[in-house]
């Protein structure tokens, strides 16, 4: 989630050493952050998807599954920003947590104050970057107005709609199974016999296609759907 749909940021601290999680919990607590804790990667995972949180603080040294893979799991399903905090110094190690694609890199024994500065310099990065109209082909979807347009086309949506077009734009060409759409929007578990996902498919395709425009949101069968913006067609010279 971004900082603009919770009041409370959320940040999971995970880490094998009880004590580092309950001083990074009442440090974080104190500015003001909600807080979650897990104390191994398998635990991590599993509260990752429940309490969907905006920031990771992650130990790299755990015993069972180490940070680096829990990071790796997390950046296949969430561009939520992962932050290492680890005793390990060396630059292949940071080398390693950088390509499993953690958003920065903190050495134990830190300074609290660095530590926090570093969150707070990710959540500044989000904010931004979530300012910024995104545009593929003839689609613009700006998140700070929430407002969309295709080619001199507004189209009016409602808030669910916005979020879920928003979701879309965020991640072209990558295939959403329907549990992680639903999840991400709508904030909690359907039944998955639920057709609420298919019929907001449906509202946001007949918007986006009332000029006659090529569809964009496509459905995968057994996977879920993908935003594709369809490739022009080569000019063929006549013959």
């Amino acid at each position: 989630m971004c900082e603009g749909e919770r009041a409370v940021l959320r940040i999971m601290v995970v880490d094998d050493d009880r004590k580092i999680r309950a001083m990074l919990r009442r440090s974080l607590t104190a500015e003001g952050y909600e807080v979650v804790t897990a104390a191994d990667g398998y635990e991590a995972l599993a509260a990752f998807e429940e309490r969907q949180p905006d920031l990771v603080l992650l130990d790299v040294m755990m015993p069972g599954l180490s940070g680096i893979e829990v990071c790796k799991r997390i950046h296949e399903r969430s561009t939520v920003p992962v932050l290492l905090v680890t005793a390990k110094d060396d630059v292949s190690d940071r080398v390693s947590g950088l390509d499993a694609g953690a958003d920065d890199y903190v050495v134990k024994p830190f300074a609290l104050e660095e530590l926090l500065a570093r969150v707070r310099s990710q959540f500044r990065r989000l904010k931004i970057e979530s300012a910024r109209a995104l545009v593929h082909a003839d689609l613009s979807v700006d998140p700070a107005s929430r407002t969309v347009t295709r080619g001199n086309r507004s189209i009016e949506l409602t808030h669910r709609e916005f979020d879920l077009l928003a979701l879309f734009v965020q991640h072209p060409n990558q295939v959403l199974p329907r549990s992680t759409i639903l999840e991400r929007v709508w904030g909690y578990d359907f039944d998955s016999e639920t057709n609420v996902l298919d019929v907001y498919i449906g509202y946001l395709r007949s918007k986006l296609e009332a000029g006659g425009e090529p569809r964009l949101i496509h459905t995968v069968r057994g996977a879920g759907y993908v935003f594709r913006v369809a490739e022009p067609n080569p000019q063929v010279p006549p013959g």
